[in-house]
């Protein structure tokens, strides 16, 4: 029940009496209190509400924070700071939870670095309750030392869920730990607390912030927003995860099963060695996740009577070894939040056709566009193929307009003239990724190998799903996730919807087991409003008609 009584220094509205000082974070002080009703120590905290609307703003606020600590306590049981009440009076709020065993993080950041491996720990604990809460639709959007608790045995606890919103400014409490686009004022989601995690790594590693509070909330928001991010030195092994953490375009952080699979490798490797994972260990040659900078292009559609600005593919190859990545891998990689596979936006020719295609030699049917309206809330999946067929070019065997590719990675495929690889992510390594498209077309195609694939095609998307789902603005899925036979090889084809910029894109992805743990996937992503065209169908057909895989 929230309650409206007059608070001090020394006790909040005459029953929290506050015992010592925990740690006095910006914004947000806590302390070590006792509820002297019934004895029990509890921890309590202090937030001030913004100047105007408070009393409307604290209510929302108070019921939201007890609403949020139910839900997450039923879900992650010991691992979120129980709140016991929730106090405002005169502009501050005061939260008071059950004191969560162990030493508040911000006190242990006070003895330096910390070992990789320790590290890597901790984080995982705090990724489970990110992730926990991020399934619920619960962003916590102000994480910070102050609010993780760790446990004598390595333990977490988190605290602080329920403040978002509190005040007009885009944190309550540490904005040294905010994400850019917090920073900007754009707003806060899930791919925010990812930025923080990395944050709270960084500060572990090299015992130091990634940006130090500079007195003043908006100089501290302005450098996290604008000053580069300083270089890690004592990361080690934990070095690449970090780096993807920290993106300053929430769409090119690393998803949540990607981290994961970083932290758990290392903690696996310094088992499995004995050693810390500090750098000198075995565990600093394992590659955990490469370079995911994104390349963006942007122009107008042509043809269309608008120009629309569309992000180009991020082209991320995760070098995660183990399962996790071997979903990613196969799934056609999560390349980017938004899924989007494309370039410049162009005009395919509209469906003028009904005459039936043969499906593609050697494999099940091509999917073909089936959507009854391209922005229908809930589009069918795509059938068999009903594209008009295609002429074949003289002495080719191939359709007219399209030409015979040679990768030097080992595959073939036939692909629309003039379109060539525009992107190509981990050549040098035994998974990589080719994205092929045109200037002033708006589809692509993406090309993933990897050897490191799981027994189960339908279960590798399944484990993308999720992040999908989370990090994709607008994403549905469209039907089921279709178990299919490949020319003879296992299989899943997966489409869904999402949008980029305000556009509504289609991807169909295909997945497809080659046996001793290698595979392919093949995604096609365009505008959903030309998915139905003839040209989006017979593209679709010789695609999956002319792979050759090594």
């Amino acid at each position: 029940m929230v309650k409206v009584q007059v608070s001090t220094e020394e006790s909040v509205a005459g029953r929290y009496r506050l015992l010592e000082v925990v740690h006095q974070e910006a914004g947000r002080p806590g302390w070590h209190g006792q509820d002297v009703e019934i004895g029990q120590p509890v921890a309590v905290t202090r937030s001030r509400l913004p100047d105007d609307g408070r009393e409307e703003t604290a209510h929302r606020t108070s019921a939201r924070i007890l609403r949020e600590s139910e839900l997450l306590g039923a879900v992650c049981p010991g691992r979120v700071a129980t709140v016991v009440d929730v106090v405002h009076d005169n502009g501050v709020l005061w939260t008071v939870t059950e004191r969560p065993e162990g030493t508040p993080l911000v006190e242990l950041l006070r003895h330096g670095p910390m070992d990789p491996g320790r590290v890597a720990r901790l984080g995982l604990g705090v990724l489970d309750v990110l992730e926990a809460a991020h399934r619920e639709g619960v962003t916590h959007g102000d994480l910070s030392p102050g609010q993780v608790y760790v446990q004598e045995r390595g333990g977490v606890t988190v605290s602080g869920f329920g403040l978002l919103g509190a005040t007009s400014s885009p944190r309550v409490t540490a904005p040294s730990y905010a994400s850019p686009e917090q920073a900007r004022g754009e707003g806060t989601g899930p791919a925010s607390d990812l930025w923080t995690l990395g944050a709270l790594l960084y500060a572990m590693v090299e015992g130091r912030p990634l940006f130090r509070d500079r007195g003043r909330l908006s100089a501290t928001l302005r450098a996290v927003d604008r000053l580069p991010l300083r270089p890690l030195l004592n990361a080690g092994p934990l070095g690449p995860a970090i780096q993807g953490l920290l993106r300053r375009d929430p769409l090119e952080r690393v998803p949540e099963p990607i981290v994961r699979a970083a932290l758990t490798r290392i903690l696996r490797d310094e088992a499995d060695t004995g050693t810390h994972a500090d750098g000198s260990a075995p565990t600093a040659a394992v590659p955990l996740v490469l370079d995911t900078y994104a390349e963006t292009r942007r122009s107008g559609r042509q043809g269309s009577g608008r120009t629309i600005s569309r992000p180009a593919i991020i082209g991320v190859t995760l070098a995660v070894t183990g399962a996790c990545f071997a979903a990613v891998t196969a799934a056609g990689g999560l390349l980017d939040r938004s899924s989007s596979a494309s370039g410049p936006a162009a005009s395919p020719s509209s469906p003028t056709s009904n005459s039936a295609t043969p499906t593609p030699s050697g494999g099940s049917a091509a999917p073909a566009p089936a959507s009854p309206t391209p922005h229908s809330p809930s589009p069918s999946p795509s059938p068999s193929p009903t594209s008009a067929a295609p002429k074949p070019s003289a002495g080719t065997g191939l359709p007219s307009g399209f030409h015979q590719y040679d990768a030097p990675q080992g595959f073939s495929i036939a692909l629309p003239e003039g379109w060539k690889p525009l992107r190509i992510h981990g050549s040098s390594s035994p998974s990589y990724r080719v994205t092929f498209g045109a200037a002033g077309d708006a589809r692509t195609l993406a090309v993933t190998y990897s050897e490191q694939l799981g027994p189960d095609p339908v279960a590798i998307w399944q484990a993308l799903e999720p992040s999908l789902r989370s990090e994709s603005t607008g994403y549905e899925r469209i039907g089921d996730i279709r178990a299919v036979d490949y020319r003879g090889h296992k299989g899943a084809d997966m489409e869904w919807l999402f949008e980029s910029d305000g556009v509504q894109e289609r991807t169909f992805g295909r997945g497809f087991l080659l046996g001793d743990h290698r595979g392919y996937s093949l995604r096609w992503t365009t505008p959903a409003d030309v998915w139905n065209s003839s040209a989006n169908q017979q593209a679709l057909d010789v695609f999956l008609g002319s792979f050759q895989g090594k």
